[in-house]
């Protein structure tokens, strides 16, 4: 099935990317009001798929990160959106030292992971959107290097915790799935189907991609850890991961 895309980015230079590859450009500044020219032709679209990550070093982002998606949602209203793909991340779920799926009640514990509860509400309780959530893990893959997040650093904690990764072309792949099965009005957790532990998976990782690993704490106990599921999104979309192994990354 083919689609036109657009695409939008704040960075002037990204343009011409986004049209190297037939995506048509848009250079539109998201803050509590959206910039940008042309935004009508934009925001008419069959479908809106949302992935601003909140920026984790903003001290005001709980507040600062819903209040853009608010702005977002405001324009895709005025100008007949009437789908939304939502990219979320699995931060939403506290380190509940156990397995947690998509029925599992957010318990974030940073910031960001608040700021992400507070939008998937506010998209949730539109009455003229239908909205899907799709919360991704770890990404990984083109110019996401795992092995350099971790290289070099000493005595890092948490070793024997299970990782909950995912490659970026399995990114792509739910996302797809889901706009071509219109599976909307949903919550998917979107991540590999194998869990390595941090001290295996970023020690491999470091080595493949020549960084110097990183060195793991001996003497700490498995105390914060949460394992994602993935069972609801391969069972309702029956979709088969390309990459079901970190340490295969």
């Amino acid at each position: 099935m083919g689609y036109i895309v657009k695409g939008s980015t704040q960075t002037p230079k990204k343009l011409a990317l986004l049209h190297k590859y037939k995506i048509d450009p848009f250079l539109i500044e998201v803050q509590k009001k959206i910039k940008g020219n042309n935004l009508q032709h934009f925001f008419k679209s069959g479908i809106l798929i949302i992935n601003i990550p909140p920026g984790r070093k903003r001290r005001d982002v709980a507040r600062s990160h819903p209040r853009q998606i608010a702005a977002i949602i405001e324009k895709a209203l005025l100008h007949g959106t009437k789908r939304i793909l939502f990219v979320s991340s699995t931060s939403v779920y506290g380190n509940v030292n156990r397995v947690v799926t998509e029925s599992d009640e957010p318990r974030p514990e940073t910031a960001s992971g608040a700021a992400l509860v507070t939008v998937e509400d506010l998209l949730l309780r539109q009455p003229d959107l239908e909205t899907t959530i799709v919360r991704f893990g770890g990404l990984v893959g083109e110019d996401r290097q795992a092995g350099r997040f971790l290289a070099g650093k000493k005595d890092v904690k948490n070793g024997d915790a299970p990782v909950n990764m995912i490659h970026q072309e399995d990114c792509i792949g739910v996302l797809t799935q889901i706009i071509e099965q219109e599976s909307w009005g949903d919550i998917f957790n979107a991540c590999a189907d194998e869990h390595p532990t941090r001290k295996a998976f970023y020690t491999a990782q470091a080595a493949k991609q020549g960084f110097e690993a990183p060195h793991f704490s001996e003497t700490e106990a498995l105390i914060n850890f949460k394992e994602v599921s993935n069972y609801k999104v391969k069972k309702v979309l029956s979709y088969e991961f390309k990459h079901a192994d970190p340490m295969n990354f």
